[in-house]
């Protein structure tokens, strides 16, 4: 096959000769100089297949290829280098490129701006250095498209006029100098050497960019520099369509190219977009002469075939960290991988060849940019383009963004789709039915409406707003008498500097100081936090907490040097410096340097304005990554944010600052408004900010001037050198309004400095300006009006007590001491002290300048709390008489404790938690560990056998508890069941973790202790272990094991009708029993609690205790509580999307995808939720646990994968730990009850009925106990022969309510007095007897008669006698033929009275 840039035809030059004497002079040199160019080119070409293109002369060929094409069709630039210092060349093909630099800039700003609506391309070759065919074909290919758009081929032209091409020939040109020509991959008959694979670093390029299902520690790109600029190029554009040119094989891959299960081979793992994948590889193998056979009969893999010359990148092989992943999940691109030849290094022989195999399907692939669907995103109003605008596809899981011009190209395979627009400030549009057929894109542009016209901010110079607070007459950065000493560690600390600073600090000042960790990063970096206080570790009532949090963005460092700097400051001027002194004394102080180490092990030292390391290693911006209170936050919350979230709910913080750099400003709340605009949101404590931001920037001299970068940005002006956050930009996610919505504490941010990361010479300076603000800024922790709020009963400290405000809509609340702190400006406020089950109290207060006020608080129970005397003739409700007993005391305090923040912390860390989470357990190893516990701990453990599974496996129970087999009524009772589905064995290992703990830590541990003491436990970790066996690991998706050995869900066997051993043993041996007052389950396959009841259409009763046991464990969980579990399997049974679909047909769900979407990305309030709303269905556990065995019971999905790797174990014990631990304190509150009659007798088999739904039986002896939320609840208790009694209880958050019932003998009858019965049934009676007396009269006279009339037949006995025999026979005619017959009486009346 000819070359397209071979010499042209003879024939051709006579009429070039023509059009040349035509036109001008300036023409006609222009001309010749393209033709000398091309002449050259042709010669040069006819040797160009016989040698492969070192680094000089790969240089050079680029440049004259670049310079051969016609003006403002090519660019040569390169990203960056390799680690050797070798430039990462790519050459831009496009038409109507703007003329390049005059001074001939070769870096990434030589490509030239984009253009608008013209989709970008890019090709990426010799990724691995020994993998040569691409680096070469891709130079082929950019001569060829040259060539043909000089020569005026139709179909080039039409490309480069439509498409922005950029080829890379080589990422890896280290490598490629390290490999040998001829080397190709097999082994033995290779030459000896290196083989030029990985960079000079030894790091596999596709193995080192960030991953979505990534278990190791990905390469620092440090490592990787060829990485990083490829990462840096891709986010500078927006790259459509991608294909990376590798060799080994002759084969199209697609994405995904690793699977969470990370299995070598076999996992076909699949995008949303499976199809488009799929499309553009058969695009590339149906015209590559090998590829499409699908058999390239490769040496040494002779065998291996591929159906259409295609595969999915995991089913073939497991590759983790690769680049084509990151493409599509990262940066919007779809890329596929293409393996171009069997030998990696072929001879250069036989490059004619692969380029003449490979020339097509290059071409075409190129052309597939143009499919699918194109537009504009533009505003109503003003017509401009909007950039970053997402356009969902209904059905399909990825979004994409507009670029910089609100151009967007969304590949799409031919069908019918539903499209939308959305942009944050703009009414979303959607286009339904958009037809998309073979070929050219079908255009769809949106109009986006905005959802408030925006004002044009005031650029010019003013004073701050009305609510600023004036600002004391005192020169800024004035200096103290006293002079501290000052730190002398000023450089830039990388991870492991900075863990040697703070372990040395913490080493050499033990007595004021404590480091711990929030966690670890992505990269498993220590969240470390320097405690600096006199009491560390404790906190001590009274005293307020206080942060600092630096280095959330990781290119931005001025804040994490300052915080080491300030570490040392303090340290070392302890107890010399009345300030530091009084300050350390008086304050708990929590100062975190870097919440990103991260992304600070990618930045650069001098950056002023890029995002290199900005985000974390997931490439997400932390602090666009928390809840929002106007903006659904889409993105998976990352381990920093979770991290720092359990963090700021754990300790009571009343002041924060984050601390960021790009500009010198001090930004508060709120950050962003409900529009989405750059306007002044206003939250509550608008002046506190204001007053708290001043006290900050007043001291840095630079930044109260209020114009801070000059050079970088001329009209920006900051008043005092502060500013609203959302007034400056929109930042919705932001950190500092969470602190201030979500918990007590006020954070605001503060820019450090124009310079990101300065460089180290300038950090002296930097201290310096900001030193005195530091300092001042923590005094604010003690302003405004602090404090206790105490029970007037017992004196103790209130717990969640609320402190508010008038006139100011932000309530702050207590900590478990009672203790409070409330910041306000100076001024005169009505405070109010409120807690449920109290009265509240309200106080005038004036706040001044200088120093807190100290308000204290006494609540007094409200009356319905305070006593439990029933209400008069309702009967006696009492305390139970061991209220008093000094056990039952301590037992009290130790739930209340264990139940305030912190506390289930406090006993873990005194626990011993030694557990050996390394492997799941078969149906054997369970038996056996269970087996083992009886045997080492026989004091307190008991395991039965509550029947056999379907293929006669035991399912076990495990029962602790001090008197274990010993019925103690008066307990409360729980139990814990793992594995109704097979497939799901963490609640299994959880379990089983959570039974070694206890055994472990009894006796040694007092809460342990005393928690086994007073609680039976149950457990059964396995309920179906059948499904189990069958089950396999790292089988994150599978079904296989979910059910039993008859192939049925046992959980949709819980009916009056079950027909599975197993649940007829969970049935009758536990449930029926009626003596359980708390069920937890574990499940799997997603990250979430949900409550009763699953069964459709169901009203629930007692929701809101239901719901406040799921919110419970969630809360205690790190990210359940988030509620948004981004698990990958959201096409699983869980599903909700899939849910619906079971009850309805596929049209009707396809017809809702886009309302079933919110579900999709499962955006759970809570983490909690009904479980008809998650998976409805009939037939559950947890319906008749509530229904049939008057137990509550909650559902816990502990891990998004069904059967995750064992190595997840320990991380996923450490994540429920808590939450397993918080119900064995919780099923110690609700109403703990006693019942009895007035001699004293137990009353059981009484019915006790909570809030007219709720019932409940009361045990042998007379005991019952319910869970119930915290509040007022009513009681009725009924039992047979008593009187009901009524009853209200209130139920704390912290402890259980005790109640004694006495009932009443029941001297009613038919529900009426007993005298009122008695003296009706006496008065019925006596009616009785007259009614009789009355008719025996009547029948006595009627009977006279009759012997009146026989007077003549009594004329002697035995005539008589005779008489009265025919009477008694009953013989009417004997009567009737009489002749001295009555006339006197009709027929009937002569039958009855001969009756008598």
């Amino acid at each position: 096959m000819a070359s397209a840039w071979d010499a042209r035809p003879p024939g051709r030059l006579p009429l070039l000769l023509c059009l040349l004497l035509l036109r001008s002079p300036a023409q006609a040199a222009h001309i010749k100089k393209a033709e000398a160019t091309t002449s050259a080119g042709a010669q040069a070409a006819e040797g160009q297949f016989d040698r492969y293109y070192h680094e000089a002369e790969l240089s050079s060929v680029l440049r004259e290829v670049a310079a051969a094409g016609s003006p403002g069709l090519a660019r040569l630039f390169s990203i960056g280098r390799s680690v050797e210092g070798r430039p990462l060349w790519v050459l831009r093909l496009t038409a109507g490129l703007e003329p390049p630099p005059p001074d001939g800039d070769a870096g990434p700003d030589a490509a030239g701006p984009l253009l608008p609506g013209r989709p970008q391309v890019k090709l990426v070759g010799n990724m691995h250095g020994d993998e040569t065919v691409s680096r070469q074909v891709l130079v082929y290919l950019a001569r060829e498209l040259v060539a043909g758009y000089h020569r005026g081929d139709p179909r080039l032209v039409r490309l480069l006029n439509t498409t922005d091409v950029y080829l890379m020939p080589s990422l890896n040109p280290d490598g490629f100098e390290r490999a040998r020509e001829g080397d190709c991959g097999l082994g033995d008959g290779d030459p000896p050497g290196p083989t030029g694979r990985d960079n000079s670093r030894g790091r596999d390029l596709n193995r080192s960019f960030p991953d979505q299902f990534r278990t190791g520690e990905p390469p620092a790109l440090d490592d990787v520099p060829e990485v990083r600029a490829l990462m840096d190029w891709i986010h500078r554009n927006k790259f459509v369509l991608s294909g990376n040119l590798h060799g080994g094989s002759v084969v199209a891959s697609y994405p995904f190219d690793d699977s969470p299960e990370h299995k070598v081979t076999g996992i076909y793992s699949k995008t949303s977009d499976d199809e488009v994948f799929k499309y553009l590889a058969k695009a590339y193998a149906s015209n590559h002469p090998i590829m499409k056979t699908g058999a390239p009969h490769c040496p040494g893999d002779e065998d291996e075939t591929f159906k259409d010359g295609i595969t999915n990148g995991a089913h073939w092989y497991d590759v983790e960290g690769g680049m084509q992943d990151y493409n599509y999940v990262w940066a919007d691109c779809f890329e596929i991988t293409l393996e171009l030849s069997c030998c990696k290094y072929p001879p250069a022989s036989q490059l004619r060849q692969e380029w003449e195999n490979n020339r097509e399907s290059l071409i075409t692939l190129i052309e597939k940019v143009h499919i699918g669907v194109k537009g504009f995103v533009k505003d109503s109003v003003t017509g401009s383009g909007l950039e970053n605008a997402t356009i969902s596809v209904a059905g399909i899981n990825h979004n994409i963004t507009t670029g910089r011009f609100g151009d967007f190209h969304r590949l799409l395979v031919p069908g019918t789709y539903n499209l939308t627009a959305v942009l944050t400030g703009y009414m979303p549009l959607t286009f339904n039915n958009v037809t998309v057929k073979e070929g050219p894109a079908t255009e769809v542009n949106f109009s986006l409406r905005p959802t408030v016209t925006s004002v044009i901010p005031d650029t010019t110079e003013a004073v701050a707003t009305s609510s600023t607070v004036a600002v004391p007459n005192i020169p800024p950065g004035t200096p103290p008498s006293h002079q501290p000493i000052q730190p002398k560690d000023f450089h830039h600390h990388h991870f492991p500097d900075m863990e040697i600073f703070l372990r040395r600090f913490a080493n050499e000042y033990p007595n004021i100081t404590r480091l711990y960790s929030l966690g670890k990063s992505v990269e498993s970096r220590e969240l470390y936090v320097m405690e600096i206080s006199d009491n560390p570790g404790v906190h001590e009532p009274g005293e307020p907490e206080f942060k600092y949090i630096g280095n959330m963005h990781g290119n931005e460092v001025v804040g994490r040097e300052l915080l080491l700097n300030l570490i040392e400051y303090l340290c070392k001027n302890f107890g010399t410096d009345p300030e530091v002194t009084d300050l350390v004394r008086n304050t708990r102080i929590h100062l975190m340097p870097s919440m990103n180490p991260d992304g600070y092990e990618k930045s650069q030292e001098g950056d002023s304005v890029s995002v290199v390391g900005r985000n974390n290693s997931n490439n997400f911006d932390l602090n666009r990554n928390f809840p929002d209170q106007f903006v659904q936050i889409t993105d998976p919350a990352q381990p920093e944010t979770i991290a720092v979230i359990s963090w700021m709910k754990a300790y009571p913080f009343v002041l924060s600052a984050n601390l960021h750099g790009g500009s010198l400003v001090v930004n508060y709340p709120y950050d962003d408004d409900e529009q989405g605009l750059a306007t002044y949101s206003k939250s509550p404590d608008d002046a506190v900010f204001q007053q708290i931001a001043l006290s900050y920037s007043k001291e840095n001299i630079q930044m109260y001037q209020g114009r801070p970068c000059k050079n970088m940005y001329p009209t920006e002006y900051f008043p005092h050198g502060i500013t609203n956050g959302a007034k400056w930009y929109n930042v919705p996610g932001g950190m500092q309004d969470w602190n201030y919505l979500h918990t007590n504490c006020f954070e605001v941010t503060i820019e450090l400095g124009c310079v990101k990361y300065p460089f180290e010479k300038d950090l002296p300076k930097l201290w310096e300006q900001n030193r005195r603000s530091l300092i001042q800024f923590m005094k604010q922790v003690h302003q405004g009006v602090r404090g206790f709020v105490l029970d007037a009963t017992d004196g103790r400290g209130i717990l969640n007590a609320t402190i508010s405000v008038a006139e100011i809509n932000h309530p702050v609340t207590t900590y478990k001491t009672g203790d409070y702190w409330r910041l306000l400006v100076p001024g005169t406020y009505k405070i109010t002290a409120s807690a449920r089950g109290y009265n509240p109290a309200t106080k005038n207060v004036t706040v001044k300048s200088e120093g807190a006020v100290q308000v204290n608080f006494t609540l007094v129970r409200s009356s319905t709390d305070s006593n439990h005397e029933s209400k008069k003739g309702k009967g006696d409700s009492t305390n139970t008489d061991d209220a008093n007993d000094p056990t039952t005391k301590e037992f009290e305090t130790l739930i209340k404790d264990l139940s305030a923040e912190n506390g289930l912390e406090d006993l873990m860390l005194r626990s011993s938690s030694n557990l050996a989470l390394y492997r799941y357990h078969s149906y054997k190893d369970l038996s056996e560990f269970l087996r083992g516990l009886v045997m080492n701990y026989p004091q307190i453990t008991n395991l039965t056998s509550l029947g056999q599974s379907a293929e006669y496996r035991h399912i076990w129970s495990l029962e602790i508890s001090n008197k274990p087999n010993v019925s103690e009524p008066e307990e409360p009772k729980i139990r814990f069941v793992a594995g109704i589905h097979g497939n799901a064995p963490v609640g299994t290992e959880l379990l089983l973790a959570l039974a070694e703990f206890l055994c472990l830590n009894y006796k040694k541990n007092p809460a342990v202790t005393q928690l086994i003491d007073r609680t039976r436990i149950v457990i059964v970790p396995s309920l179906n272990p059948d499904g189990r066996e069958r089950a396999q690991e790292k089988d994150c998706t599978s079904k296989k094991g979910q059910t039993n050995a008859h192939g049925k869900d046992l959980d949709t066997d819980f009916t009056n009708n079950a027909s599975q051993p197993e649940t007829k043993a969970i049935i009758e041996n536990l449930i029926q029993k009626q003596d359980f007052s708390l069920s937890v389950a574990l499940d799997g396959g997603s990250v979430l609690v949900t409550y009763p009841y699953d069964k459709p259409v169901q009203t629930v009763e007692n929701k809101e205790t239901l719901k406040h046991l799921a919110s419970l464990y969630a809360n205690n969980h790190p990210s359940m509580h988030m509620g948004q579990p981004s698990c990958p399997n959201k096409s699983g049974t869980n599903s909700p999307i899939f849910c619906c679909c079971l009850g309805e047909t596929f049209s009707y769900c396809l017809a809702n995808l886009i309302t079933l979407n919110v579900f999709i990305d499962e955006n759970i309030p809570g983490g909690v939720m009904r479980g008809a709303e998650w998976h409805s269905h009939l037939g559950s556990m947890k319906d008749y646990s509530v229904t049939y065995g008057h137990c509550p019971e909650i559902t816990v999905y502990t891990s998004c994968c069904y059967f995750p790797s064992a190595v997840q174990l320990p991380s996923l014990w450490a994540e429920n730990k808590k939450s397993l631990l918080s119900m064995l304190v919780e099923v110690h509150k609700g109403v703990h009850g006693f019942v009895k009659d007035k001699s004293g007798k137990p009353v059981s088999k009484a019915v006790i009925v909570l809030n007219e739904g709720i019932k409940v039986h009361t045990k042998e002896g007379g005991y019952f106990h319910v869970l119930l939320a915290p509040g007022f609840h009513n009681i009725n208790a009924i039992a047979d022969g008593y009187q009901q009694q009524h009853s209200q209880v209130f139920v704390h958050h912290d402890a259980a309510s005790s109640v004694v019932i006495v009932f009443d003998t029941d001297n009613r009858i038919f529900g009426l007095p007993r005298e009122l019965v008695v003296t009706v049934l006496g008065a019925t009676m006596s009616a009785l007897i007259l009614t009789a007396c009355i008719i025996w009269c009547i029948c006595s006279i009627k009977s006279n008669r009759h012997k009146d009339g026989f007077h003549r037949l009594r004329q002697h006995h035995d005539e008589y006698e005779d008489e009265i025999r025919m009477m008694s026979t009953g013989s009417k005619k004997s009567l009737l033929s009489h002749e001295f017959q009555d006339e006197t009486d009709t027929e009937e009346e002569t039958l009855y009275s001969s009756k008598h």
